[in-house]
């Protein structure tokens, strides 16, 4: 490892040179820092380690010169005369630390140490940085469809920003992976990326979940307790299923939002927060502000960009390419030599709706991956091989080429299969469905369903 050593003192260049050497480390001395930057230019440098009071130009100096050449070296400053303002000003510089002369060996030995374990956990943040990017980012999300491609240039075009995003879209459509690729795409990637279910958790829980407690808050609030937005603190927090939350808790969302700060349960203070929201919901939130269950004011401020994750029944070209993709996964998975879909499968999965989405579809070749021997998923492996998806293909006769009748039939079929599907809770179903409540009940009596 090469370290520069740039001091006008020749015993101490001397002293550093035996010590490292000793080390193992490769010292190259100067004398002036002019000719150091220039052996900078031409050579590369680990570590600098750098006097602070020279003539001609001394450490400041340097500092400077180095960061106005955009250099990320390590440098440790050294000198007889160090005060603390003198250390802090050189840490506003860039030094990484700073040692007072006279040091022992052991001393700047044990402060390269720290230098290289420094750097090693800097590589290795950069190294999962670019894994999550390559797994969640932009880029990750598998797309030929133009409308869904427009969503994800979207998505890269917010991902440096803290503005509050929301994220719309039918259950399994990948609404969480969108706020993933929004949060490793963007300069927080390196930060905590907290998700929560707003759904999930039960409502006398939820806001000591996402704000947290103080001790002696309610009954078994034995200790403090840090909540989810402080957990994000500086990363993002994805609030998925935003709709369901309780409209006493949108109010404290709310304020959370405008005033960049929040509350834990019990304490009469608040605490400053730097956490991007992010949030989802498969609901109608402007249908829900009409009928009273969401705050308009929230709506807003959440919905200042919307990214729009459309069904899977409307981007049928990327079917096959996603069904290859989870064919890969689950074959490096399980060690299978799966790699492909036989043309009678393909027609399968290409004429079903997928009700269930992108997350359906991978469920159905993990599945079919688990059963199927050879190196092809046959027509035999799928589990949707079934009467339903017949009705939903060819909703109507051979003999008949009617299209606004196979439209209604086909129509009819999707409204029963959403009712059933959500046990004839018809506010659901109409989500489902991507209607309104009022057009799902005339289409129930138009159909006599």
């Amino acid at each position: 490892m090469r370290i520069l050593i740039i001091d006008d003192e020749e015993s101490m260049r001397h002293m550093l040179t035996v010590i490292l050497k000793r080390e193992g480390y490769e010292p190259s001395a100067f004398a002036d820092a002019s000719k150091a930057l220039c052996a900078l230019e031409a050579d590369e440098f680990a570590f600098i380690l750098c006097d602070i009071k020279m003539p001609g130009m001394d450490g400041m100096r340097f500092l400077k010169e180095l960061k106005a050449k955009g250099r990320d070296e390590t440098v440790i400053m050294m000198s007889a005369y160090a005060s603390m303002d003198t250390a802090i000003e050189c840490m506003k510089l860039g030094a990484y630390d700073y040692i007072s002369k006279p040091f022992k060996s052991d001393e700047i030995i044990l402060i390269l140490k720290k230098a290289e374990e420094r750097e090693r956990l800097k590589k290795e943040n950069r190294r999962l940085r670019a894994e999550a990017e390559a797994e969640y980012g932009g880029r990750s999300i598998i797309t030929k469809d133009a409308r869904m491609q427009e969503e994800m240039a979207l998505i890269r075009k917010v991902a440096d920003y803290s503005t509050t995003v929301l994220i719309t879209g039918e259950s399994g459509t990948g609404k969480e992976l969108a706020a993933r690729a929004i949060h490793y795409s963007g300069l927080r990637a390196l930060e905590p990326f907290v998700a929560v279910n707003c759904g999930a958790i039960p409502e006398d829980l939820l806001e000591s979940e996402l704000f947290g407690h103080v001790k002696g808050a309610f009954t078994g609030a034995d200790r403090n307790k840090a909540g989810l937005f402080q957990e994000a603190d500086r990363g993002t927090i994805f609030l998925d299923e935003v709709g369901e939350l309780p409209v006493d808790l949108q109010v404290k969302l709310l304020r959370a939002l405008q005033e960049r700060e929040i509350r834990r349960v019990g304490d009469t203070k608040s605490i400053k927060i730097d956490a991007r929201v992010v949030a989802a919901t498969i609901r109608d939130l402007r249908q829900e502000i009409k009928e009273g269950r969401f705050r308009e004011d929230l709506f807003y401020r959440l919905n200042v960009i919307e990214i729009k994750m459309p069904p899977l029944r409307r981007r049928p070209v990327d079917i096959e390419p996603l069904a290859l993709h989870f064919i890969g996964k689950y074959a490096r998975k399980f060690g299978k030599p799966v790699k492909n879909l036989s043309n009678e499968a393909l027609d399968a999965i290409l004429c079903y709706t997928w009700p269930g989405n992108v997350r359906e579809l991978e469920n159905v070749i993990e599945r079919a991956m688990i059963l199927e021997e050879s190196d092809t998923i046959g027509k035999n492996a799928l589990p949707i091989m079934d009467k339903r998806l017949g009705e939903a293909a060819f909703p109507v006769a051979d003999e008949e080429i009617s299209i606004k009748k196979a439209e209604d039939a086909l129509e009819r079929g999707l409204i029963k299969r959403a009712l059933e599907k959500t046990n004839n809770n018809r506010t659901k179903a109409a989500e489902l469905l991507e209607i309104s409540h009022r057009a799902l009940l005339y289409k129930i009596k138009s159909y006599g369903l």
